[in-house]
């Protein structure tokens, strides 16, 4: 279940269309060139923003989204009946879009010059000093989410601009690593003369039996066959702030929190597990396996056996490794071979 709960409200602002001025968001038509406030034209959370403490502003902002009369357009408060402007009758208004997650701005430059006069502004004037002209806002922000208010304030969450220069040096550079490795360890640089002078295999032969293992503070829910069962439920508030978009000119910043609950479970469960391993090993191209006697409540696990051969070059004493028995048994003493090696000296490949 999710539990909301209200911070408080901060005041939007909006850009006339007009003129580029940015209002206040209760402020209904430009505070500079009187334009009323079209209904396709969107609210913004400014770069600033503060929870209003006036009783006035957060009715204002509990009341509903504003309602665009039908009429002349102009926008009204959803307490309105009759449009303030022509007189109509707000039932065939159209209500102001509302329940938006605000997208949090960039932070404000330090300053803003105008480009009407040249003057050099607060970074946070929406008109110049000097001759009152509309300043430019900064750039759309790309976060969705602000971040938790400190002292009355709500500060956008902070967002790190993407260096894509650094990340493809990076990569160039792991590419690079990639290649090097791999011309290193695979490619081969030179050809050794060898002659097989040793061979060796050891073979592993695992015997199981059932027996009880003990799992702790293991997440979720038990296997069926498990016994001993002890579980507990772990819990942990999960929280996040919205800045939700309210129609008038105001946003609600709230925080929406559940929990999560996550059970452990500690429990034993009968497997097969290795209790002894017998291990042969030669030196010939033969290699055999142990045949342990086996009780009643005991198998054979699965069986290995590593293989490796021995040469003697100019360059001094080499060892392969063949993955299989029937590459392992063409390496007879005394045959010689030629040795593709790479350039840290390890065999790539081997041929006759």
């Amino acid at each position: 279940m999710t539990r909301k709960r209200t911070l408080g409200y901060v005041e939007n602002q909006w850009t006339c269309p007009n003129c580029g001025t940015r209002n206040r968001g209760s402020v209904q038509a430009c505070e500079n060139c009187g334009a009323p406030q079209p209904e396709d034209v969107k609210f913004e959370l400014p770069s600033e923003q503060e929870f209003v403490k006036d009783e006035k502003q957060i009715q204002a902002a509990q009341a509903g989204a504003d309602i665009h009369c039908g009429f002349c357009g102009t926008r009204n408060p959803a307490t309105a009946t009759t449009c303030s402007q022509c007189g109509a009758d707000l039932k065939e208004g159209k209500a102001r879009q509302a329940g938006q997650v605000m997208t949090a701005p960039p932070p404000p430059p330090k300053v803003i010059k105008c480009a009407n006069c040249g003057a050099e502004n607060p970074g946070n004037q929406s008109t110049c000093v000097q001759c009152g002209a509309a300043l430019p806002k900064a750039q759309a922000a790309v976060s969705a989410d602000v971040s938790q208010p400190v002292e009355g304030a709500v500060k956008p969450a902070a967002q790190k601009k993407t260096n894509w220069l650094l990340v493809s040096g990076i990569l160039a550079f792991f590419a690079v690593v990639c290649v090097a490795g791999l011309f290193l360890f695979l490619v081969p640089s030179q050809s050794v003369q060898a002659t097989v002078t040793d061979v060796h295999w050891q073979t592993v032969v695992p015997v199981e039996e059932i027996r009880p293992v003990n799992y702790t503070d293991e997440r979720g829910s038990p296997p069926s066959d498990a016994y001993n069962v002890s579980c507990r439920d772990e819990s942990r508030e999960v929280c996040e702030q919205k800045t939700i978009d309210k129609g008038n000119g105001y946003s609600e910043v709230v925080e929406e929190c559940h929990t999560e609950t996550e059970t452990y479970c500690s429990y034993t469960v009968d497997e097969w597990t290795t209790i002894q391993t017998y291990t042969l090993e030669g030196n010939d191209l033969q290699p055999v396996y142990d045949t342990p006697t086996l009780t009643s409540d005991q198998r054979l696990g699965d069986e290995t056996v590593e293989f490796t051969v021995t040469f003697s070059t100019d360059d001094g004493i080499k060892t392969y490794s063949p993955e299989t028995l029937s590459e392992f048994q063409q390496f007879t003493i005394g045959s010689t071979w030629t040795l593709k090696m790479n350039a840290l000296g390890g065999i790539v490949s081997v041929e006759p």
